[in-house]
């Protein structure tokens, strides 16, 4: 019997063509094997691709399935942000879905319409994890070939996250960032001795008049030397710079914006606000707008 899916090229984080992060979304997937699901993963070719599923439960409306070229992954951010953009277009969308994947269920808010239309999506407060110790700092430093000075003193190399875990390293100013030259043969290597898949690289810019962060993110452990925009590692920064009370708080939230991309010519901005529930930190979310590139359909 022939089934047909839906297939989707979409840029998440960003309203402009080409830029942003590029992800696959494919609708009706529930007929799919998971060798299916892997292979059309390979062919579309981005970082990750997500797939669309139906509900196998009351406590969600949605399930997705999250697929590298590699292998599986629990959740995507900017993935996530991509399928819900093109389930929102329907006629009959929801603004609120509880998305159930193998890390857990978020919900998903749709916010403003249209040109505006942005995907937000809340998160359970992330793990704040150890500092690196400093023969680790060290060999990270020199992977990426950065220079001890150029970090901010402020901000402890330290690995946020659980599964998804990523180690923030902040530094001073833009031009760091810039020169950065990164050992992906190493980084792959310190990934698996310090428990982390990637490397968040980033600089607080109060300075700027639309953004509070510019950051690069690498990993190479996960097939991706360079990921052009993290909706995942900017919730994990905003955790973090709350801990360490580097962000204007006044009330019970904490919004900014984060950019990244430039590096790959694929600019694009995530917004992050955090809730509190007194001193605590209750939930993260992240937010972005995306843009269809191309759909078409498949036959299996």
């Amino acid at each position: 019997m022939t089934r047909r899916i839906q297939v989707h090229q979409v840029d998440a984080f960003t309203r402009e063509p080409f830029t942003g992060n590029p992800t696959g979304v494919v609708l009706n997937a529930d007929a799919l094997s998971e060798a299916q699901m892997l292979a059309i993963a390979r062919e579309l070719n981005n970082a990750e691709t997500a797939f669309i599923l139906a509900p196998d439960g009351t406590d969600h409306t949605v399930r997705a399935r999250f697929f590298t070229p590699r292998a599986e992954a629990g959740f995507v951010g900017h993935a996530t942000v991509a399928a819900q953009y093109v389930l929102s277009r329907r006629f009959d969308a929801p603004r609120w879905q509880r998305q159930k994947s193998k890390a857990g269920i978020v919900d998903i808010e749709v916010r403003g319409t249209d040109a505006e239309r942005r995907i937000a999506i809340r998160r359970s407060p992330p793990t704040i994890g150890r500092e690196l110790n400093d023969r680790e700092r060290l060999a990270v430093l020199d992977a990426l070939a950065l220079a001890s000075e150029s970090l901010d003193p402020r901000i402890p190399l330290r690995i946020v996250g659980v599964g998804a875990a990523r180690l923030l390293i902040g530094v001073r100013g833009p031009e760091p960032l810039k020169q950065l030259k990164p050992d992906l043969a190493r980084l792959t290597t310190l990934s698996a001795q310090i428990g982390a898949a990637g490397y968040f690289v980033f600089t607080l810019t109060p300075g700027a008049a639309d953004h509070l962060t510019e950051s690069r993110m690498f990993c190479p452990a996960l097939g991706i030397a360079e990921d052009p925009v993290s909706g995942n590692a900017h919730g994990l920064l905003g955790a973090y710079l709350a801990q360490l009370r580097l962000l204007d708080r006044s009330g019970d939230r904490v919004r900014f914006s984060g950019i990244q991309g430039a590096s790959l010519h694929r600019p694009g901005r995530v917004e992050v606000e955090l809730e509190f529930k007194g001193e605590a930190l209750g939930s993260v979310w992240i937010s972005g707008q995306a843009v269809s590139i191309f759909e078409t359909e498949m036959e299996f």
